[in-house]
């Protein structure tokens, strides 16, 4: 016997909806994340273009479920707990990640220097993990804030999979404006990508910040693929033979870490 007779279907109305009530959530989500802070429900609202009635009664939900949370008194809401759970959650059962962890560490211990685990995300860079070294100089960015990939050594070897062409489409147009103002030149970025997958490795100076150096190396999926990479932050005035030993360090790392067919 059919179990599906007499019940009705969805109207595509209602299944606009509950397709529109779930963009919302992700909306909400997305929006916390980049604004890293506390914020009251009528400024999201704003912010991603929603009526604040409906936002309020999707926000009520998500209280609701932990995932976010008030803060204060004065209406504002962040990431609640349940989110919390969700990435430990992810961070365990993903054994790339459980490794990374561990090379990080060790990479800090060894150097002195941040590590960090990078990824795209969207058409932008982001940090995905980080582990602080024991120098005193500690220039980082933060893990989740997305970059614009010309910024870094990462957002090279990320690319390198790509076309000159696909690559020219993918980043837009104001990435290349750096933090200072300066202007990162297309053509020499798309170079930067070539030479990144012929080298194995990238190192940039003075990009995002100008007294600092970036080392990266690319950690592959079968395909050959960098889904992720290693990433060093130095003082650029680190001498040249320091950094090459330290390329080569993280670049062994990236290999024991990449997927190899």
């Amino acid at each position: 016997m059919d179990e599906r007779v007499g019940q009705s279907k969805p109207s595509p109305v209602s299944l606009t909806e509950r397709q529109r009530g779930i963009d919302r959530v992700i909306d909400v989500l997305e929006a916390l994340l980049r604004l890293r802070q506390p914020t009251k429900v009528g400024d999201l609202a704003r912010k991603i273009g929603a009526p604040r009635s409906t936002l309020y009664a999707i926000v009520n939900r998500l209280v609701e479920a932990e995932m976010l949370e008030p803060v204060g008194e004065d209406g504002y809401i962040y990431f609640g707990k349940a989110m919390h759970l969700y990435g430990r959650a992810y961070a365990e059962a993903n054994p790339l990640h459980r490794r990374c962890r561990a090379v990080l560490d060790r990479l800090a211990a060894e150097t002195s220097a941040t590590a960090q685990l990078c990824a795209l995300r969207g058409h932008k860079y982001v940090v995905v993990d980080s582990s602080d070294g024991s120098g005193l100089f500690r220039i980082t960015t933060d893990i989740g804030v997305e970059v614009p990939l010309p910024w870094t050594a990462s957002g090279r070897l990320l690319l390198d999979h790509m076309t000159a062409a696909e690559v020219r489409a993918f980043v837009p147009a104001e990435d290349y404006r750096l933090p200072d103002g300066r202007m990162v030149d297309t053509e020499e970025f798309v170079a930067g990508v070539a030479e990144a997958r012929i080298n194995g490795r990238c190192m940039t100076t003075s990009l995002s910040d100008r007294f600092t150096s970036c080392l990266a190396a690319p950690i592959r999926d079968r395909r050959g693929v960098a889904v992720a990479t290693i990433c060093l932050v130095v003082p650029a005035d680190t001498a040249d033979g320091r950094k090459r030993e330290l390329l080569d360090k993280i670049v062994a790392a990236g290999v024991d870490l990449s997927d190899r067919p």
